[in-house]
């Protein structure tokens, strides 16, 4: 009978259970700008809504892109997380129902027994008794202050913060590939332009030498030609090694073992494409994987100000067995020797030392860390777009004042060497116009592949391929 009184009680209490302890969660303000810096006028269109292969127009590359996205271990790392993090999701929901398990025993006594009908025990005197019990229990907690609901939306927030976080590793792959691989693009660009200085300067030295052996000149302008041969012979070298040292990064993004890797030549490397708009700057905050995750881990933390909370009130709880006792062991399956136990339960903190309190500080102190992670994140973002932008803006501008130079020097090498040829130049004229051009054309490699590269990092940036679902990242298409 008191059993029973006990459940109607705490049925009567259930309706409390709405209570929620802690705060309720609410996106902070983020001061978003009207616009970018570098951004003419608002776009509705943003260069994040397209897919990266359609950024990425160069098959090699996107070859790569695939191949990376397919068997980066970082990649799957992530993954494993996110795998982790949904299953603690399902350890937290447990809480919101009864646990079942299983009661066995045995006992084996000597003493004396009356007479008990219910358990079919016989009257005897001083005796050995086998005592034999089995039966299911259950217990569950009623979660009246939300401690169990706090717990499970902490998870749930966890758990989505892991997505976002692979997204986000996701995202920072395909760039990572795309920056390693313009890279080895320029590499090879400069290889080229390299190995042109050093066949001219091979062919002014083979010049002078043949002059100074005819007596026309002194051997002044055969050792310079010389040591400007020598400089670009060992500047090949060095390039490649960066090249070589390019692939096995590549290769390893890529999920292989270092080796050669196949891409595009220097001339038709990846163009950007003709419109890059940047988008609605309030809108960032909805695209980019790190600010998603920010605001979930800002939502853990505001879920377990809710947890410490509601640790200060009572635990109430319900048990019950359901079984049978029997002498023998072959009774307990049938007979009438049943038991059963209802029970309900109450406890609570009255003295922790400062425990709960402390924790409870903790947790808000988190709260607040959260909230300027946040607020630092979207700041952090709103200068990446905006340095992306103006980079890919103000880069498209030197890359073409560099062409002229180059081609202006260019031209002033030939007109050095024929003056030279023609005895109206020394042979200072010819190696000024030649140590002028070739750094002029290694800026000019260094200049475009920047500007290349800020359209990947505005991608980047912008938080690219937002809307594409896991099949259309991991596929291309």
């Amino acid at each position: 009978m008191k059993g029973w009184l006990a459940i109607l009680c705490s049925s009567l209490l259930l309706p409390l259970s709405g209570c929620l302890s802690g705060p309720n969660y609410k996106r902070p303000v983020a001061s978003a700008p009207a616009t970018f810096r570098g951004q003419a006028e608002v776009e509705a269109a943003s260069f994040a809504d397209q897919a990266w292969w359609s950024v990425y127009s160069d098959p090699l590359l996107d070859a790569l892109i695939k191949e990376a996205l397919k068997n980066n271990d970082d990649l799957k790392t992530a993954i494993a997380r996110v795998e982790e993090a949904h299953a603690y999701v399902g350890v937290a929901r447990a809480g919101f129902f009864p646990t079942v398990g299983f009661d066995a025993g045995a006992q084996r006594d000597k003493g004396v027994y009356k007479a008990n009908p219910d358990l079919d025990l016989p009257t005897a005197g001083a005796k050995t008794q086998n005592l034999f019990l089995g039966g299911l229990s259950t217990a569950w907690e009623l979660d009246l202050w939300g401690r169990i609901r706090r717990q499970n939306e902490a998870a749930t927030a966890a758990y989505l913060g892991t997505e976002e976080a692979r997204r986000g590793v996701t995202l920072s792959l395909v760039s990572s590939v795309a920056t390693a691989y313009l890279e080895l693009v320029e590499l090879d660009r400069r290889l080229g332009v390299t190995k042109s200085s050093r066949d001219a300067f091979q062919a002014t030295h083979k010049l002078f030498t043949e002059r100074y052996g005819a007596g026309i000149v002194s051997k002044l302008p055969v050792t310079r030609s010389e040591g400007n041969l020598a400089a670009a012979e060992g500047s090949i070298a060095d390039v490649e090694r960066q090249i070589t040292q390019k692939e096995d990064q590549i290769c390893v993004l890529v999920g292989r073992n270092p080796g050669p890797v196949l891409r595009s030549p220097p001339d038709v490397a990846m163009n950007p494409p003709p419109a890059i708009p940047a988008g609605i700057p309030s809108q960032l905050l909805e695209r980019r994987p790190d600010i998603r995750q920010a605001e979930q881990s800002l939502k853990n933390a505001s879920a377990n100000v809710g947890v410490a909370s509601a640790n200060f009130f009572p635990r109430i709880g319900l048990t019950a067995l359901f079984g049978k006792v029997s002498p023998q062991l072959s009774s307990l399956t049938g007979g009438s020797s049943s038991i059963m136990a209802l029970a309900s339960s109450i406890s609570g903190p009255i003295f922790t030392g400062g425990q709960l309190t402390n924790e409870l500080r903790a947790a808000r102190d988190v709260f607040e860390q959260s909230k300027f992670q946040y607020a630092a994140g979207a700041l952090r973002a709103f200068q990446e777009v905006s340095d992306a932008l103006v980079a890919s803006q103000k880069l498209t501008i030197t890359e073409e004042q560099q062409k002229r130079e180059v081609a202006a020097l260019t031209e002033s090498v030939t007109i050095a060497n024929k003056r030279y040829l023609g005895g109206l130049a020394s042979y200072y004229e010819v190696l000024e116009a030649q140590q002028l051009l070739y750094p002029a054309e290694l800026e000019l490699s260094q200049i475009s592949r920047d500007r290349r590269l800020a359209v990947v990092q505005l991608y980047k940036a912008l938080g690219g391929g937002w809307n594409l679902s896991d099949a259309q990242w991991t596929d291309g298409k």
